[in-house]
C-alpha cells in the first residue's frame, strides 16, 4: 500500500528540514519524544519510540527519505518508506508525504499523520 499526503507550512524549508531531523526540534514540533539523526544511516525513533527507522537519503532543505516502522508492525513486515519533499512557495513550504511499503493493515497511518504529525506541525510553525 502507498498514499501521497501534502500540507503547506508556514516556514522555510530549511527550518522543517532541520526540525525534522533534530532530536529537540522534532520532539517540539511534534509533541512526541524523538531521537533524530542529521546522518545517512543514522537511526531514529520518535513518538516515544512508537517509530523507529533509518535515514536513507538526506538533501539538505529539499527532501528526506527514512526506513520507517512502528511497534504495531508484524516481525515478518518489512519497513515502510517516507520520503519527504520541501517545496518552497512564496514563504511558505508544501510538504509532501509518500508512505510506501505500508502493510496492508495501514490504513490508519493516514489519518495520524495528520493528527500526530501536520496539525502540530502548523501549530509550531505558526508561533516560531
Amino acid at each position: 500500500m502507498e498514499f501521497t499526503l501534502k500540507t503547506t507550512l508556514n516556514a522555510p524549508a530549511k527550518d522543517i528540514f532541520n526540525t525534522w531531523i533534530s532530536s529537540e526540534g522534532h520532539t517540539k514540533m511534534t509533541g512526541g519524544e524523538a531521537i533524530a539523526s542529521n546522518k545517512v544511516g543514522g537511526s531514529f525513533t520518535a513518538w516515544d519510540g512508537y517509530i523507529q527507522g533509518k535515514n536513507l537519503v538526506l538533501e539538505e532543505n529539499k527532501r528526506i527519505v527514512q526506513s520507517w516502522r512502528t511497534s504495531q508492525f508484524e516481525p515478518h513486515e518489512e519497513d515502510s518508506q517516507i520520503e519527504v519533499v520541501l517545496t518552497e512557495k512564496g514563504g511558505n513550504t508544501e510538504l509532501t508525504l509518500i508512505h510506501s511499503k505500508v502493510p496492508e493493515s495501514g490504513e490508519h497511518y493516514i489519518k495520524g499523520w495528520d493528527e500526530h504529525y501536520f496539525q502540530p506541525m502548523k501549530k509550531y510553525f505558526t508561533k516560531n
